[in-house]
């Protein structure tokens, strides 16, 4: 498909609706998926290092329990 102007182009011959709500809702989409990939990232580091520190800390008290 060949345009003559800009504003031809962002018409795309009488379905730009369909077009950029698709364009749109793809954009929209990608970017939710994104941040939501983001936060579970950040969430599971918090997992780990809330388990290490657990684990830590039971580490620690069998060591003092040793030594009573």
């Amino acid at each position: 498909m060949e345009f003559n102007s800009l504003s031809e182009f962002f018409a795309m011959g009488g379905y730009a609706f369909y077009v950029w709500l698709s364009f749109g809702s793809c954009a929209l989409i990608l970017v939710g998926l994104l941040f939501s990939s983001l936060r579970e990232k950040r969430v599971l580091l918090q997992q780990v290092a809330a388990q290490s520190a657990r684990e830590q800390r039971i580490e620690k008290a069998k060591q003092q329990e040793k030594q009573l």
